[in-house]
């Protein structure tokens, strides 16, 4: 037994730039393997560790950075946000350099599998204005001629170090090319594959996976895949099941998070969503027109019952998207964390909006159980930002009484801040909403529907009783047809 203890991070670095050179040259070696290199920004350290190891003839057709705008607007054309690292600009990428491929090497190689790689990066700057992040994608075949695969995720570089984040950014690469090709018959193994030799040195937070060798695999899925495996704390998903990521379409926007468990959907979430929608568009510093509205559901409520249920996160998000929500899967069970992710996407405004039962019990936790400043560290961190909690009210136990922001038992010692933030509008009631929703209870709707009993129907919205009955979500009694002959 030998047990060998690094003494610094150089010897780390240099042992997992071994297995990363091996992965290389064993994609080099692979003479199936054929593709090119597209990549903009923070050097090129994909294509470079291809080159290293040897036998790169045998896998590269050819490499290209556009550097200069210029160039890059010549060959890929422009970018109407006059944005380069962006989504859109690595499918341009991605679509010219295949195509180009093909038209040159289809018949040359009628043996190959082609990709291509593409990556569109801004590292960090010498003044850390710029943090690190950007997009990474691979377009691949796995038979010759066939149909391509595509995957295009975000990355955040987490180092704080321009060449450290050059080298990263090398590394994932090669851990992409890699996993395409020997673990794609097994996706949750390719996600965890990028992560190797970059645990604490990367985040990434978006993940879209498509192609005729895909076609089962469900990309809401890969989202809570990323979550789950710490790839990210933070992944979303639209209406129609595609990945999204926030500097797309919440960049400078006003945000509104809704969290709940909508385990299933009732008419009190809609509610919900729908009073404190109004009320936040309506804010005076709220443009409609740049608002957007996310609901939200946290590892912690997936795994209520202590393991993840893979299938009950399907279940809600089938039916979260067929009420047309855009849906975020996050590992922040405190508001503050999710709060510090969305803010580098510098939103106008953020509206965090949940149930008065929710807000006391974090405070009371906080209080309670953790005497050390831990509340006013939290309140502290989410309200120096441009930050308001909604609170849909509730029921008191036993009686008609409404019990909301204002009302709420508030621990004696804390009663002047809590004071101090409703009175500044950190925290406000939400108005408008249907006092006859407030008896039902997803806890309870969930329960009535697996026993089949009578009501649970008028409980939730009618597209969400349909879908629950035709695909017997949330384990609803199957019920075998009766057919006549």
């Amino acid at each position: 037994f030998l047990k060998f203890v690094p003494t610094n991070i150089p010897t780390i670095m240099a042992l997992q730039a071994l297995e990363t050179e091996q992965k290389a040259l064993e994609i080099n070696l692979d003479d199936n393997i054929y593709g090119t290199f597209a990549e903009i920004g923070a050097g090129q350290e994909v294509a470079r560790y291809f080159f290293q190891v040897g036998a790169a003839a045998g896998t590269i057709a050819k490499t290209i950075s556009a550097y200069d705008k210029v160039y890059s607007d010549k060959i890929y054309g422009l970018e109407a946000s006059g944005r380069y690292v962006c989504e859109s600009r690595l499918y341009k990428m991605l679509d010219h350099e295949y195509d180009l491929m093909i038209e040159r090497l289809e018949n040359q190689r009628p043996t190959a599998n082609f990709f291509v790689f593409a990556d569109t990066i801004a590292a960090i700057n010498y003044t850390k204005t710029i943090k690190g992040d950007g997009w990474l994608g691979l377009r691949f075949q796995l038979s010759p001629n066939g149909l391509p695969n595509e995957i295009v995720l975000h990355v955040k570089m987490l180092d704080n170090d321009n060449h450290l984040q050059q080298q990263a950014i090398g590394v994932l690469g090669v851990n992409l090319i890699y996993g395409c090709y020997k673990y794609h018959e097994n996706p949750e193994m390719l996600i965890q594959s990028l992560m190797d030799g970059l645990h604490g040195r990367v985040a990434i937070d978006m993940l879209r996976l498509s192609g005729p060798n895909f076609e089962e695999v469900d990309n809401r899925w890969l989202c809570l895949m990323l979550v789950k495996h710490g790839l990210s704390d933070v992944a979303m998903f639209g209406p129609d099941g595609r990945s999204v990521h926030a500097s797309e379409f919440l960049y400078r926007k006003n945000v509104l998070v809704v969290r709940g468990s909508f385990r299933p959907p009732t008419l009190v979430n809609i509610d919900m969503i729908r009073s404190s929608r109004n009320q936040f568009f309506q804010e005076a510093e709220t443009d409609p027109d740049k608002a957007f509205v996310l609901t939200e559901i946290t590892m912690d409520n997936l795994k209520s019952n202590g393991e993840l249920d893979e299938k009950d996160f399907m279940d809600r998000a089938d039916l979260l998207c067929t009420l047309n929500q855009t849906v975020v899967i996050s590992n922040c069970e405190e508001h503050h964390k999710l709060v510090r992710y969305l803010a580098d996407y510098k939103p106008a405004n953020l509206g965090l909006v949940l149930g008065v039962r929710e807000l006391l019990e974090m405070i009371s936790t906080k209080y309670f159980e953790n005497r050390d400043g831990r509340l006013l560290a939290s309140f502290g961190e989410l309200f120096t930002r441009k930050v308001k909690m909604y609170i849909y009210p509730t029921m008191q136990e036993g009686s008609e009484e409404l019990m909301n922001a204002k009302n709420l038992p508030i621990p004696e010692g804390i009663k002047f801040l809590y004071k101090h933030l409703l009175d500044s509008k950190h925290i406000v009631d939400i108005e408008g909403f249907q006092k006859e929703h407030l008896h039902i209870f997803s806890r309870e709707v969930l329960k009535m529907l697996k026993n089949d009993e009578d009501d649970w129907e008028q409980m939730v919205p009618p597209r969400v009783a349909k879908m629950i009955k035709d695909k017997c979500l949330f384990d609803f009694p199957y019920k075998q047809k009766e057919f006549e002959y």
